[in-house]
């Protein structure tokens, strides 16, 4: 199967944002390059929200090129098997953090923002990933900053979206 099959799969059964989710399936539909960055009209990319339960807390990574502290994710590369698997590959690069595990059921929610051209959207599958009792986190090139924050803190420095993801993150924990 190919990660666009999966895609669609994992669109089809994802059980939320209706309206969202038929836009990222006609997109799909009409683009089959729609996985993946070249495509201009825009494309899936796939993100986890890393969060310790046990502590209360989410890590956020200060992007290098938006300045915006945001959940671990990226674009979808040719080696990624699934979406699922993009969303933890991404995490764990960002994160350095070994044995992340993601939170069970799918995808959390679904983000589509407007991106610099020549791409003009990032159509995002949001996931929560667990980290390992005792991670430590280590600082990718992607960011300018890493950094836990208490899940009361998150609408505070965060935008919308991220404290959205971490609501249906809460309510899946």
């Amino acid at each position: 199967m190919s990660l666009h099959d999966d895609a669609v799969l994992v669109l089809k059964e994802y059980g939320g944002q209706e309206e969202l989710r038929q836009l990222y399936l006609d997109h799909l539909d009409a683009h089959p390059d729609g996985m993946y960055k070249p495509c201009g009209a825009g494309h899936l990319t796939s993100s986890a929200l890393v969060v310790d339960p046990e502590r209360g807390r989410v890590l956020l990574t200060l992007h290098r090129k938006l300045g915006m502290w945001l959940q671990m994710g990226g674009h979808c590369e040719p080696g990624d098997a699934t979406v699922e698997a993009a969303a933890l590959r991404e995490a764990t690069e960002e994160s350095g953090i070994a044995g992340l595990s993601l939170l069970p059921g799918g995808p959390v929610r679904l983000d589509r923002h407007p991106i610099p051209a020549p791409c003009h959207w990032h159509l995002d599958v949001q996931y929560a990933a667990l980290a390992p009792a005792g991670a430590v986190a280590a600082i990718s090139e992607e960011s300018l900053d890493l950094r836990w924050f208490a899940y009361e803190e998150v609408a505070g420095v965060a935008d919308t979206s991220v404290a959205r993801l971490l609501e249906g993150t809460l309510q899946r924990l």
